[in-house]
């Protein structure tokens, strides 16, 4: 178990906040929240504290680019306009993304402050869903002797971008839990095909509405409480019911 981290344990171009466990419990887990294309780290940090999650530091991180004069941020390594739509493609590269959560994920939290990469967790909408799911792939490929495995990715509306390989000799370790729109998702069956072919335990839950939006009722929240219920680790013993993957 690690110690609760601070802002003097990132690098200084790092924007965040963070939000310690409720109720004065120990930091077993931590959970980094990545905001969409054109976000900030603002309502990422509201919505950890209204998950409100036991044992668990809530870090909610700005993306490191700004996105020119139109506001906002975003994680990937350029700003490209999508011709068909008019809008901009989420899928810009992530190599400096990765490096970026690199610094976070071992040169901060487990270095400086010793926690485990399983005891990390991703959850990002849209592109930050994107970009922790590519970390995810890059963090297996570039460490092929220990394998890490992450505590567990929770992707709202985004699958692997791009530059993911096509496939893995051997498949990321790190479960992960992809949220969709029921049609109009950029989550395809092509998107859901690579994923399988790149993680060893995925789950797939979709709405019952069209659209990648983010969970907005009891219905839409519970896989991913469930996912947290199975994939946090406690100092208080495991609750009745829940069940550990990996």
């Amino acid at each position: 178990m690690g110690r609760l981290p601070t802002s003097s344990d990132f690098p200084d171009n790092i924007k965040l906040s963070i939000g310690p466990p409720p109720a004065g419990d120990a930091p077993t887990n931590v959970l980094i929240l990545l905001h969409g294309l054109g976000d900030n780290h603002a309502s990422f940090t509201n919505l950890g504290k209204q998950m409100n999650l036991p044992e668990t530091v809530c870090i909610s991180i700005q993306g490191p680019q700004g996105l020119l004069d139109l506001g906002g941020f975003h994680w990937g390594d350029d700003i490209i306009f999508d011709s068909t739509s008019g809008g901009i493609d989420a899928d810009a590269g992530f190599k400096q993304s990765n490096k970026f959560f690199k610094s976070i994920v071992q040169d901060a939290l487990v270095e400086k402050c010793g926690f485990k990469t399983r005891e990390i967790m991703f959850f990002g909408f849209g592109q930050g869903g994107m970009a922790a799911l590519n970390f995810a792939v890059d963090l297996h490929t570039s460490n092929p002797d220990t394998t890490p495995e992450l505590g567990g990715i929770i992707s709202i509306g985004a699958g692997l971008p791009s530059e993911a390989p096509a496939t893995l000799e051997t498949k990321c370790k790190t479960p992960i839990l992809v949220c969709a729109g029921s049609d109009q998702s950029a989550v395809t069956s092509t998107s859901e095909e690579k994923l399988k072919r790149l993680f060893e335990h995925v789950e797939i839950k979709r709405y019952r509405k069209p659209g990648d939006s983010m969970p907005s009722n009891r219905d839409e929240m519970m896989p991913i409480m469930q996912f947290f219920s199975r994939r946090l680790r406690s100092t208080k013993g495991v609750p009745e019911g829940s069940v550990e993957v990996g």
